[in-house]
């Protein structure tokens, strides 16, 4: 998965460079992608993920890992991050069992 981010889903779009002479040649526009550890509390453990910048500003947003995962659509996510989303779902449900 080169080039998105696996909590936002964004990725790689096109578009054109105009010249002066109003000349149209191809380009991509690529995502400011980065690859990090996130932290979850409920699940007290770090995780690596590849997000953009802006992923990381919903996280800080959002409250943290745990909050921006449970909100989330799972169309966006990957198989990794919704994996763990199924992992704090389950830990909420028997928190709130006990």
């Amino acid at each position: 998965m080169a080039r998105r981010c696996e909590l936002t889903g964004k990725g790689v779009l096109t578009g054109n460079n105009v010249s002066h002479a109003h000349n149209r040649t191809r380009r991509r526009f690529l995502p400011n992608v980065q690859e990090t550890k996130l932290y979850s509390e409920s699940l007290d453990r770090t995780m690596r993920f590849k997000v953009t910048a802006y992923a990381l500003r919903s996280v800080e947003h959002n409250g943290g890992l745990d909050n921006f995962l449970l909100k989330a659509k799972d169309a966006q996510l990957s198989a990794g991050a919704l994996r763990i989303k199924r992992e704090l779902a389950k830990n909420a449900k028997a928190a709130a069992a006990a």
